[in-house]
C-alpha cells in the first residue's frame, strides 16, 4: 500500500473513531441523525461534503452519498451543531439550535479542513439551511472547492412578510404534518425557537452581499416551483450575482409538474424523483461547462439535433459529464435563451 493510501486510510479510521466517540456522549434522538463517512478503498482524490437541512440530520443525504461513493467519491456528511439531540422539545424548551452564525461557520471551516485531509479536489453540497451554510464557504473559501451544489438554500423565507417576522420576534415555531400523500420522516426537531432560525437569514444575507463583491467557486443553485418554504427570487438573485464573476454557475428550478418540496433529497420526504439528485450532481461535478455552454447547447436542441450532436457541434465533448445529457432535460430551456438574448 503507497503512502498516499495509508495516509487516506488513517485520517479515515481516526476520524470515524472520534466521530463515534463525540456522539456517543450525545443523547442523540436514535442513530439516522449520526454523522455518516463513506470511504474509498484507495484515495481517489475526490470528497464530497455535504450539509443537511434545518432541524433535519444526515440521513437526508444518505441516497445522494451512496451514489456518489459509488461513483468514487468519499463522502461526509456531518451532524451540523446543535441538531439530532433527544429531549422534551416544545415551546418551554426549545431544542438547542445555534443562535449564532458563526457556531455555523467554524464548523464548515472545520469540516472543509477534515475534507482536505482525505482528498484535492472538494465538492460542497447542502439543503435548506446547510445550503446557506454551504453558500457561505462558497464565498469564504472559494479557491478551496472545485464545486458547490446547493440544493433549496435558505437564504429568505417565501414570503418577505415572514422574514420580517422572523427576524424581529422570538418564540417557537412548530412543524405541521406532512402535506397529505407524504410519509415525512420522525428523525428531526418538531420544531424550533425562532431566533435559532434568523441565525442563517443572516447567514443568508451575508451570502447575498458578498455575492455582489467578490467571487465565489461554481454554484448550481437548484430551486422548487412546489417550494413552499423559501423564495427562489433570492436563489435566482445569488446565481446571476455569482455568475458575473464565475462563468461555472448554474441555475435549475424544477418544474411544478413534478411537485419537489423543500425537502428534496428522500424519497420518504417527498421527492419522487430521488435518483434525478444524484444524475444532475454529477453532472455539474463532472462537467466543465459555462452557464453560456449550457446556453448555447439548449438552443442547439430541437427535433433535428439531439444533445450528442448538439455537444459535438460546439466541440465540447471533453467537457461533458455523461450525466448532463439527463440533466438538460429538466432546465428551462425557454429562461436560458431569454438570459442569453439579454447577455448577448
Amino acid at each position: 500500500m503507497s503512502y498516499a493510501a495509508q495516509s487516506y486510510h488513517a485520517v479515515g479510521r481516526a476520524l470515524m473513531q472520534r466521530l463515534q466517540a463525540q456522539e456517543a456522549a450525545l443523547p442523540l434522538a436514535n442513530g439516522e441523525c449520526r454523522s455518516r463517512v463513506w470511504l474509498q478503498g484507495r484515495p481517489t482524490g475526490r470528497v464530497a461534503l455535504f450539509f443537511h437541512g434545518f432541524t433535519a440530520g444526515p440521513y437526508q443525504f444518505v441516497p445522494l452519498a451512496e451514489q456518489l461513493h459509488r461513483a468514487g467519491y468519499t463522502v461526509l456528511v456531518p451532524l451540523m451543531p446543535g441538531h439530532g439531540r433527544l429531549g422534551p422539545w416544545g415551546p418551554e424548551r426549545v431544542p438547542p439550535l445555534p443562535t449564532d452564525p458563526a457556531t455555523y461557520q467554524k464548523f464548515g471551516v472545520e469540516w472543509l479542513a477534515i475534507a482536505r485531509s482525505l482528498g484535492s479536489r472538494i465538492f460542497v453540497g447542502g439543503l435548506s439551511g446547510g445550503g446557506t451554510l454551504a453558500a457561505w464557504l462558497a464565498t469564504e473559501r472559494s479557491r478551496d472547492i472545485e464545486r458547490v451544489i446547493l440544493f433549496a438554500p435558505y437564504l429568505s423565507s417565501s414570503s418577505k412578510v415572514v422574514d420580517v417576522m422572523v427576524r424581529k420576534l422570538g418564540g417557537y415555531f412548530a412543524w405541521g404534518p406532512p402535506p397529505p400523500g407524504r410519509q415525512g420522516l420522525p428523525y428531526g426537531y418538531p420544531g424550533f425557537g425562532v431566533p435559532a432560525l434568523a441565525t442563517l437569514l443572516r447567514l443568508g444575507d451575508e451570502v447575498l452581499r458578498r455575492a455582489m463583491r467578490q467571487s465565489v467557486a461554481p454554484l448550481f443553485v437548484i430551486s422548487s416551483e412546489s417550494d413552499r418554504a423559501v423564495g427562489n427570487f433570492d436563489h435566482v438573485a445569488l446565481f446571476e450575482r455569482a455568475l458575473v464573476r464565475q462563468p461555472l454557475c448554474w441555475y435549475l428550478r424544477f418544474n411544478r409538474v413534478l411537485d419537489i418540496p423543500h425537502t428534496m433529497m428522500t424519497r420518504a420526504e417527498g421527492n419522487a424523483y430521488e435518483p434525478l439528485l444524484a444524475t444532475m450532481t454529477r453532472a455539474f461535478f463532472e462537467s466543465q461547462l459555462t452557464w453560456a455552454e449550457a446556453i448555447a447547447i439548449a438552443a442547439k436542441l430541437g427535433p433535428n439535433c439531439t444533445f450528442p450532436q448538439a455537444v459535438a457541434a460546439l466541440g465540447l465533448g471533453d467537457r461533458v459529464s455523461p450525466e448532463m445529457a439527463a440533466t438538460m432535460t429538466l432546465f428551462d430551456k425557454r429562461s436560458m435563451l431569454q438570459q442569453g438574448r439579454r447577455r448577448g
